[in-house]
């Protein structure tokens, strides 16, 4: 691959450290005529935020844990592996398929399906039993191949004055009053 002025960008790989166990076993954002189709239903779409997770940590990386339990948040940062390649190659979609909104580049959406299908999630770290963590609100499918955890620290993720797109704000407010709905 080539990057800019002709250079070879650096090549990589990625090994994942551990997976994820839950009940969320297809996604609810997928791609269908080239682009996003949300298969959920809007009051659905926080439902993990109650469920409980796991994620389990390879043996080969005991000890890579140690002093996590000292943290109330965590990162996970995971592969979507259900994202083909051919979902893959998607460069502009409706955000969560709405054409009532702008169609967009993948990177100004949060969607798991882009050139590399690298998710993260701020999620509460429940509890640490050796190489196992259970946390809850983690979007992932079941399955979900685990590339990094990192400690959430605010003062170091904290930005201040951040602007958001109109069509981000109206999603946020719509996924506010369905759950505001359900309970």
């Amino acid at each position: 691959m080539t990057g800019k002025g002709g250079k070879d960008l650096p090549r990589m790989k990625i090994r994942p450290v551990g997976i994820v166990k839950n009940q969320i076993k297809e996604p609810s954002l997928v791609v269908k005529w080239r682009d996003l189709e949300w298969k959920g239903v809007l009051g659905d779409a926080r439902k993990e935020q109650s469920m409980i997770s796991e994620i389990l940590i390879s043996d080969d990386f005991t000890g890579i844990l140690d002093g996590i339990e000292d943290f109330s948040h965590i990162l996970v940062l995971y592969w979507a592996h259900l994202a083909s390649e051919e979902d893959r190659s998607l460069i502009k979609a409706h955000p969560m398929g709405r054409k009532d909104l702008p169609e967009v580049g993948i990177f100004a959406t949060c969607s798991p399906v882009r050139p590399n299908p690298i998710c993260v999630s701020a999620v509460p770290l429940l509890e640490r039993k050796g190489n196992l963590l259970k946390v809850k609100c983690l979007d992932a499918i079941d399955g979900s191949p685990v590339i990094d955890i990192k400690p959430y620290t605010p003062s170091y993720y904290t930005i201040r004055e951040v602007k958001v797109s109109k069509w981000m704000e109206q999603i946020e407010r719509e996924f506010a009053q369905a759950s505001e709905n359900r309970h």
